[in-house]
């Protein structure tokens, strides 16, 4: 995972000197900066379960996934500062990227616990389930830990490794675009990336559904450092995370049960489905249309994702109209909807985003140069004319069920400096 941003300082001569601010909005709150931060040495190591993927198991339903860890407390993690205006020092706004992280590197590691125990009915109700349910064989929880940790592991020593080509095994679609740009920018600055591996994950399995690829979800939280989830999903090539979101509060918002079957599987929702205050596609386009306007949305409730942003966006552009310079903004949805269905009858929704700020020059005079990875990307040169930044953006949301007067949660996101340049 990586917590970089972008920023701008401007210059009226050749001397630059501090001034307004454009970067990567935050996506999270000033001291969520947990880019060193793995789970302690101190954390309790088991071996990984050794069934085979192959092996059937029953389902369970997981735990909240809020409960206090197993593993010892990890390093607390250092903070960043906030964003400033133009009459102070500029800082880079942090930005909540939960897969590679640029700086040094944590050499403490804890190696994920096996899954609860399993209770396994007989080969016969196995078989009764399955065909009561008119799918085919379902994943089960051990199967679904076991995937987990492999990819964790994986991840671990393709982080340490900054290996580009391991990550294709690894991620899928924008998150593995995200992660190899991480790589880079982390290459570039001649850093290394956090290594190491979140215990005690939870996880939600969704029953199978012919001509979709399965996929699952798995929630780790370290009180004091971050709640990751992550997604699974199957592909032609085997199984690949290709969504993942971070709440990296001291106390993250109220994360809302998964419902679950009788069997203990998830149920998983369409982009359009119904019985909610709004459908997920609904709540995607109008979250990404609140960013790309730089406005607060009612529907949303205020937070990180959501007003913090518009209020950053709306800082930055003043700053930048100060200077003679304009701010446009891009958010575009990509990538396929992921939604289950929550004990209360709302929905979690995963989705990504490949957003775009783009500054341009309206009276010449000042140069423009970026910060923080986007700044790496254009070798800290500052630009006359034009500086732009792009961004793929992971994001979990919490959506009410009809009726409910609570507002929409973001509950967390990763975002990550794909691309910058300028002239």
């Amino acid at each position: 995972m990586i917590l970089i941003g972008a920023g701008v300082w401007l210059t009226t001569s050749n001397a630059p000197r501090p001034g307004a601010l454009a970067a990567d909005p935050s996506s999270a709150p000033p001291d969520a900066d947990w880019r060193t931060a793995s789970p302690s040495a101190s954390a309790s190591v088991s071996a990984t379960p050794s069934t085979p993927i192959s092996s059937p198991s029953a389902p369970v339903s997981s735990p909240e996934p809020d409960a206090p860890s197993a593993s010892g407390a990890p390093e607390k993690p250092k903070k960043n500062d906030k964003p400033g205006k133009a009459d102070v020092k500029p800082t880079v706004p942090p930005s909540t990227a939960p897969r590679t992280g640029a700086g040094e590197r944590t050499e403490t590691r804890a190696v994920v616990p096996p899954p609860p125990p399993v209770s396994s009915p007989s080969s016969a109700d196995s078989s009764a389930n399955s065909s009561a349910k008119g799918g085919s064989a379902q994943l089960t929880a051990k199967q679904a830990y076991r995937i987990h940790s492999d990819y964790q592991h994986g991840l671990s020593v393709a982080q340490r490794d900054l290996d580009q080509v391991a990550m294709g095994k690894l991620e899928s679609g924008l998150a593995v675009q995200m992660t190899r740009a991480g790589f880079k920018t982390a290459q570039l600055q001649g850093e290394s990336v956090a290594s190491g591996t979140w215990p005690n994950p939870r996880v939600w399995i969704p029953r199978h559904v012919e001509g979709r690829p399965d996929w699952f979800v798995a929630v780790s939280t370290e009180p004091g450092v971050a709640r990751v989830i992550d997604v699974m999903s199957s592909t032609p090539a085997g199984w690949r995370l290709v969504a993942s979101a971070a709440d990296t509060r001291a106390t993250p918002d109220r994360f809302p049960v998964i419902a679950t079957d009788d069997d203990g599987y998830a149920m998983s929702l369409s982009e359009n489905a119904s019985g909610l205050v709004a459908t997920p596609r609904q709540v995607i386009d109008a979250h990404l249309a609140s960013m790309e306007r730089a406005e607060t949305d009612p529907m949303f409730a205020d937070g990180p994702w959501t007003s913090d942003v518009a209020l950053f966006w709306q800082e930055e552009r003043a700053q930048l109209e100060d200077a003679g310079w304009s701010l446009t903004l891009s958010y575009l949805p990509e990538g396929p909807v992921r939604a289950l269905r929550t004990a209360d009858g709302g929905a979690l929704v995963w989705y990504g985003a490949r957003s775009t700020d783009t500054r341009k020059v309206e009276q010449p005079g000042a140069r423009v140069g970026l910060k923080g990875a986007a700044a790496v990307r254009t070798r800290n040169r500052s630009f006359a004319h034009s500086a732009s930044a792009s961004y793929g953006r992971l994001y979990v949301t919490y959506i009410p069920p009809a009726g409910s007067p609570d507002p929409v949660r973001v509950l967390g996101d990763w975002s990550e400096v794909l691309d910058s340049h300028g002239d």
